[in-house]
């Protein structure tokens, strides 16, 4: 499990140094597109992922207990805060396109362009982030049945302890890109 997320760190952390390179090229017109998002909404998304890995690591703690109902409880409030936060983003993308701000649109394509690889960076890396917040409450609604089966346990609790890993993952890079589209100056 640890290789795998050293993977999943270096496939992000490739796109942040690519990210890097071009805000080094042209950092007005990345903030001027920064500007662009509203942090209000990644904010909320932030403290949603927060909330929702902090309810992950009290579901295993709670399976260790033995607590069966507060750790499914807990899990199912998990997988609801990553499904609020793709509703969030789901939004947040469509209010985009439809004032034609998506790569290589005609509105990014007649401005700078460092404005086109700014909202090019901003899909791909937003975009992966959201297939992994999808697989992330995928593995954790199998520990769920899992739980339910008994298959997971007290004493045999290492489903949810690799799911649980892989959400923290995604929440720690979420923690990244935040500010370095939300918050970028």
């Amino acid at each position: 499990m640890w290789l795998f997320l050293y993977s999943e760190i270096i496939l992000f952390g490739g796109l942040f140094v690519l990210y890097a390179a071009y805000f080094h090229e042209y950092p007005k017109n990345f903030a001027e597109s920064g500007r662009e998002l509203n942090r209000i909404i990644g904010s909320l998304n932030t403290v949603i992922l927060l909330i929702s890995s902090f309810t992950v690591a009290a579901s295993l703690t709670a399976i260790q207990r033995g607590a069966k109902r507060l750790a499914l409880s807990l899990i199912t409030f998990s997988i609801l805060c990553g499904a609020t936060f793709l509703t969030i983003k789901y939004f947040e993308w469509g209010k985009h396109i439809r004032e034609g701000v998506y790569p290589n649109s005609q509105v990014l394509q007649n401005g700078p362009p460092g404005n086109n690889i700014f909202f090019g960076l901003y899909y791909v890396i937003t975009g992966l982030h959201g297939l992994h917040v999808i697989i992330g409450m995928t593995l954790l609604t199998i520990s769920l049945v899992f739980i339910l089966t008994g298959r997971v346990n007290e004493r045999h609790f290492s489903m949810l302890e690799n799911a649980g890993l892989y959400w923290h993952l995604v929440d720690l890079i979420w923690i990244f890109v935040f500010p370095l589209f939300y918050l970028v100056l």
